[in-house]
């Protein structure tokens, strides 16, 4: 079971949990898919754009379970980067942890395992 992220703010996922399903955040909406990160990438992503941001989660996520709509994409450097064309059911989420920021607003990131 390959595990990939999605950094969350709270409020939208709690939000999210109500609905049983997250259509994205406002980024993924404009671009047409969520944003997701493997283990190795998702601490750069929170670092690059998510940077001082309080209030966050990381979510986990049970990649085997979206099917058809994950996509591995080149994004930043070429990278390829998991993308969910379409809503992440809450039935593939294993875990949201928060994903607090220390006086420096660097991510203090949980123990990432299932």
């Amino acid at each position: 079971m390959p595990l990939i992220y999605k950094i969350v703010p709270e409020m939208a996922w709690e939000e999210a949990k109500a609905e049983g399903i997250f259509h994205g955040a406002s980024i993924d909406l404009a671009d047409g898919y969520i944003h997701l990160s493997t283990s190795a990438q998702v601490k750069q992503t929170a670092a690059l754009y998510f940077a001082g941001q309080a209030d966050l989660l990381l979510v986990a996520i049970d990649s085997d379970t979206l099917g058809d709509g994950l996509k591995y994409e080149p994004s930043r450097g070429g990278e390829l980067f998991p993308h969910l064309y379409g809503l992440l059911p809450m039935t593939s989420v294993l875990w949201a942890k928060p994903l607090p920021i220390d006086k420096d607003g660097t991510h203090q990131f949980p123990e990432m395992s299932a």
